[in-house]
Parts: structure tokens; C-alpha cells; sequence
């Protein structure tokens, strides 16, 4: 067990070495806004001009190619990102992840186990998990790879040029194909084949005047209460 002081050397063990860890890094050509609240691990690789935005953390096994640039309040653990890539802020990448050149992982989108080619954009509100991203596919806001059943997990892939629709589910295991459309709100469970578009949700109902009569009805039962 260790005592107070033992952990407050821990703290001052570990200010010194981000510190060194920051230095050597900016010594390299990465370029940290505020290097103070950036945090490094001991193996992180940095290629050419890289920015680091403030309040990155960055965890074993990470990778960011040449003019990467990691935005503010991202998570990285186990993940290789190519060059120009953009991610952030407030994203996660998990281990297992792999951006290619030029992808857009925007804000508040977590990745885990996943490969995403040149140019795809996955730019907010998402969870992409087991999943290949074809090139310059667009995944729409809060699209979820629905990836584990309770007991196995299962692969998602998504063709180039792909574009899925803000609200979808892609129900694991199925297949988009290249340039495949499906549109906002499907849930998918069967694949789609390139070039072909995909709704999979309920047909649109209305009744017209149907609000007006309810709140009539419930203002009248509260009236007698």
C-alpha cells in the first residue's frame, strides 16, 4: 500500500516526465497551443507538423502522421492516424483504430476497431465500432455501427463513397456497398448493394387535428380533478 507521499511523488514523477515527453515532441515539429495540458505516453510518434490542440490525452500505442492535427478535449489509445487527418474535439479513438489520409472524425464521435480510408468523414455524434470505412465514404450524424448482441460482436462494412443518412442504425453483421445512399433514420439489417438506395423505416402517419382533440381531452380530465 502507498502512503500519501508516495502518491504525491507519483504526481511530481509523472509532471516530469510529460514534460520531457512535451519537449521532445515539440523538438520534433508538433506544435502544442498549450503544452501543459497535454499529456503523452512514452511510445507516441509524431510525424511532420502536427498540431495538438489543448486537453489531448494520448495513451499507449498512438501514431499521428503528417499534418495531422488532434483537436481539443480527444482521447487516443492504440490508434494510427494518417496524414492530414483531422479529429476532434471531443472525440475517442479506441485501440484498434487506423485513419487513413485526410479523414474527418469530428466532434463527440467514438471509433474502436475500426479502419477508415483516405478522406472518409465521420464528423459528429457517432459510434463506429468493427467497422471498414471505404474512401471518402460521409457517415451522417449519430449513425451507430450496432455492433455486439449481447454475446458476440460483428463487422460492419461500409463501401467508398457510401453515404449514410444522420440517425441510422447499421445492424451488424451487413455490408454497404460502394456508393450506396441510406437514408436518415433506417435501421439496416440486410446488406446494400453499390449504388442503390436503402430506406428502412416506418411510413410516415399523420392524423390530422389529433394534438388539438388530445389536449382538449387530458385539460378536461384535469379540470375535474
Amino acid at each position: 500500500m502507498l502512503f500519501r507521499s508516495d502518491r504525491q511523488q507519483l504526481a511530481q514523477a509523472e509532471a516530469v516526465a510529460q514534460s520531457r515527453l512535451r519537449r521532445r515532441a515539440m523538438a520534433q515539429g508538433v506544435t502544442m497551443i498549450a503544452p501543459e495540458t497535454v499529456f503523452l505516453a512514452e511510445d507516441t510518434t509524431f510525424g511532420r507538423d502536427v498540431r495538438l490542440e489543448p486537453y489531448v490525452v494520448i495513451g499507449q500505442g498512438v501514431s499521428i502522421g503528417d499534418e495531422a492535427t488532434v483537436y481539443s478535449y480527444t482521447h487516443l489509445e492504440g490508434v494510427r492516424i494518417g496524414a492530414g487527418a483531422m479529429v476532434g474535439p471531443f472525440a475517442r479513438l479506441r485501440p484498434g483504430v487506423n485513419l487513413g489520409d485526410e479523414v474527418k472524425v469530428g466532434n463527440f464521435v467514438e471509433i474502436k476497431n475500426a479502419t477508415v480510408a483516405k478522406g472518409a468523414k465521420i464528423n459528429h455524434l457517432s459510434y463506429v465500432g468493427d467497422t471498414d470505412v471505404g474512401a471518402k465514404a460521409n457517415i451522417g450524424a449519430g449513425v451507430i455501427t450496432c455492433n455486439y448482441d449481447g454475446f458476440f460482436k460483428y463487422r460492419t462494412q461500409i463501401g467508398e463513397e457510401a453515404f449514410i443518412g444522420s440517425n441510422s442504425s447499421l445492424v451488424a453483421p451487413v455490408q454497404i456497398g460502394d456508393g450506396a445512399y441510406v437514408g436518415s433514420g433506417s435501421v439496416v439489417t440486410k446488406n446494400v448493394t453499390s449504388d442503390a438506395l436503402c430506406v428502412a423505416r416506418g411510413q410516415h402517419t399523420e392524423i390530422p387535428g389529433w394534438a388539438a382533440k388530445f389536449r382538449a381531452a387530458q385539460a378536461k380530465k384535469k379540470a375535474k380533478q
